[in-house]
């Protein structure tokens, strides 16, 4: 069986209202409301900030428990995870990947996750583009065994 037969609709676009935008010169900037910055609005920074509208407002996840882009070693070499949540003892508990829509999901996404997952050590992942998303747990023995919802806060 694919990964392909365990993807979640979030509907992501749902929360494009709750955006927070500004135009800066000819750039137009997105609010992170985690960092409580601004950001250039790329096609990748999109789907994160829907990503993180849909946790805190569907997920319930509170933003005190989440952490964006931020910088891991893996195999020696500095990379930097999209979103992190920990649990109430602060321990990573989802590792999130996201990548810009017309990025498509496949096994070297899973690869680098788990790469990533290795450093932090989180129970679950999700995966998403925005248009496909996935929700897994990691295990060395049984791989990926997948979620048909993401967890709440």
């Amino acid at each position: 069986m694919s990964f392909k037969d365990h993807r979640i609709d979030l509907n992501l676009i749902h929360y494009a209202d709750q955006l927070t935008t500004k135009s800066s010169g000819d750039k137009t900037l997105i609010k992170d409301p985690v960092r409580k910055q601004f950001f250039i609005l790329q096609p990748e920074e999109l789907v994160r900030q829907l990503l993180i509208h849909f946790l805190i407002h569907d997920r319930q996840w509170s933003i005190s428990r989440l952490q964006v882009e931020k910088s891991i070693s893996v195999n020696g070499l500095l990379r930097r995870f999209d979103i992190v949540i920990y649990d109430k003892v602060v321990k990573p508990f989802i590792l999130v990947e996201c990548k810009a829509p017309d990025i498509p999901i496949n096994q070297a996404t899973f690869d680098q996750v788990a790469a990533y997952n290795h450093a932090l050590n989180a129970p679950y992942v999700i995966i998403t583009n925005g248009q496909e998303t996935y929700c897994a747990t990691i295990s060395n023995i049984d791989g990926y065994q997948f979620l048909r919802e993401i967890p709440m806060g």
